[in-house]
């Protein structure tokens, strides 16, 4: 590291990742959209640049893609083909990629073509489908920086145990996506590959630290991706660019052989999920996973086979008992996202759903555990790649670089405060004897890069490790009618005052809002059949 500066090193793996992408897929110049023009999603269809095959493939589900692989009447080559090209798009219009291998995907898929022309057989239930990975998934060959210069060129050596799964499966990897650095912001930028924006409007952040999934997916250049969440990583990004993703308890899915940007940080555990641009999609991919057994390849995955609930054996009977959070007791959501709680809630009342409240009495207590054992280390870990490049530290990293390490015994004691929590909380769902929590993703419909400010809707759950959804519901900011809080509002606290402040209507009108619905630990399949209700009710 010593031999050259780390400016040096990033602008050389920023060249390195531009020279992945085949000449044939750079846009030619006199197609790309101007600077200034915020909503790129159009740019495929408009722009003329892609075939009406390559449009028919990458704008379908996955759901829609899977039978006809499985069936032979597309080709995986094709498919992945016409993937990699709007990935490789989308990367030129939100920088939104961190990895391509672009060859390894295409000679899995002429493999797997291959086999089905020979065999008569697809190799599994996700043969010839390509999906993307969030950059911290190991790749053999592949860096994975996790946003820190000092860990480029730090090939890995094997794929992470869910790639592993996931290519048994008959999954194509072509694509990593950009995070933060060191995967502790709630946007996505680093000073190896700079910032991801949302492609609905690149004013706005895809959020973080799974942003270069959602940006990706949002534009279509992915049907599947996978990301990470630890204090909201999934359920952020998801919510600023208006898709569906599940944060599942720990344990549900392997998480071995992924990189951490704090590793060994364990009081609050990272978990892997997908992040999808339908409901469907999800599920499948979701019983996918825990069908495959993957406790036979992970040590921490506990040996739970997929669960039907009555919800989906008799959707049409079943009321649900919900309780609304309409605030944290920190910061108030932006007024869209509080009109779209409430016209959810109104709808779900409509169809005879039991509403009550819920009191946000423990979210703050949540959030400064949260921040507690994130801060364990006095930011040892983060400083010690910082150092080792000599980058600078990223403004947003700020509470990292200025922490005090904290000794084993407080470490303990920090634990049996989760425990207690956890338990304190528990006791208060099951005295309510409510189903789920509905309440806010995050403050925010989606916000302009470099403004996103709490994490506390989010964060208290992994706390918790419940099992959550983000999920689009439906409706989007008008900007006429969530006009921003006039000189009488009573912000809660500073935070919420400085919120509510930056608030512009019209930087996020037409925007899509996401809602968070939240079940208890190890619900997965509940909390997915939940959500299916919810927007039954809605639409």
């Amino acid at each position: 590291m010593t031999l050259t500066t780390w400016e040096t090193l990033a602008a050389k793996k920023r060249q390195a990742l531009r020279n992945s992408i085949p000449p044939e897929w750079i846009v030619p110049e006199h197609l790309l959209p101007p600077d200034s023009q915020e909503d790129v999603t159009g740019f495929p269809e408009s722009s003329g640049w892609f075939t009406p095959e390559e449009l028919a493939i990458t704008n379908s589900t996955a759901l829609e893609l899977l039978p006809k692989l499985a069936s032979g009447e597309l080709k995986s080559e094709t498919v992945t083909r016409a993937f990699c090209k709007r990935a490789a798009a989308a990367h030129q219009l939100t920088n939104c990629l961190s990895e391509t291998c672009f060859p390894r995907a295409l000679e899995t898929a002429q493999k797997l073509d291959t086999h089905l022309s020979q065999t008569g057989q697809p190799i599994g239930p996700l043969h010839g489908l390509p999906i993307s990975l969030k950059d911290n998934f190991n790749l053999a060959g592949l860096d994975a920086t996790v946003g820190f210069v000092s860990h480029i060129g730090d090939a890995a050596k094997s794929d992470s145990a869910l790639a592993q799964l996931l290519a048994k499966a008959g999954a194509v990897f072509y694509v990593k996506t950009n995070v933060p650095t060191a995967m502790m912001i709630a946007e996505s930028v680093n000073n190896v590959f700079g910032r991801t924006v949302s492609p609905l409007n690149r004013n706005l952040t895809s959020g973080g630290s799974s942003g270069g999934e959602s940006a990706l997916i949002a534009f279509k250049g992915s049907p599947w991706g996978i990301g990470t969440d630890i204090g909201g990583s999934l359920r952020i990004p998801a919510a600023c660019t208006g898709i569906f993703t599940l944060r599942p308890s720990f344990g549900r899915f392997p998480t071995l052989g992924c990189r951490s940007g704090m590793p060994g940080q364990e009081a609050v555990q990272s978990v892997n999920g997908p992040l999808t641009r339908t409901l469907d999609d999800l599920a499948f991919w979701a019983k996918t996973v825990v069908d495959s057994e993957p406790w036979h390849a992970d040590p921490r995955c506990l040996p739970i086979p997929w669960r039907e609930t009555a919800l989906e054996t008799n959707p049409g009977s079943c009321k649900l008992k919900i309780a609304v959070m309409w605030d944290d007791g920190l910061a108030k959501p932006t007024p869209p996202v509080s009109r779209a709680l409430r016209e959810t809630v109104e709808k779900l009342k409509a169809k005879g759903h039991e509403i009550v409240e819920w009191s946000s009495v423990d979210q703050d207590e949540g959030g400064r555990l949260l921040k507690r054992m994130f801060l364990a280390d006095g930011g040892k870990a983060i400083r010690k790649e910082i150092e080792r490049s000599g980058e600078p530290w990223m403004e947003e990293l700020a509470m990292y670089e200025t922490a005090t390490e904290i000794g084993a015994y407080e470490y303990w004691q920090l634990h049996l405060d989760r425990v207690a929590f956890q338990k304190k909380y528990l006791d208060r769902w099951v005295a309510s004897g409510i189903d789920a929590i509905l309440c806010p993703t995050t403050p925010y419909s989606s916000v302009e890069n470099s403004k996103f400010k709490h994490v506390g809707y989010t964060g208290v759950y992994n706390v918790l490790d419940y099992s959550c959804i983000s999920f689009p519901c439906g409706i989007k900011v008008d900007s006429k009618i969530d006009s921003a809080p006039g000189d009488t509002y009573e912000p809660l606290t500073e935070l919420d005052r400085t919120i509510q402040a930056e608030y512009n209507a019209e930087a996020v009108h037409g925007m899509p809002i996401n809602l968070q619905l939240v079940g208890r630990r190890l619900e997965e399949e509940k909390v997915i059949a939940m959500v299916k209700v919810v927007l039954d009710a809605t639409s």
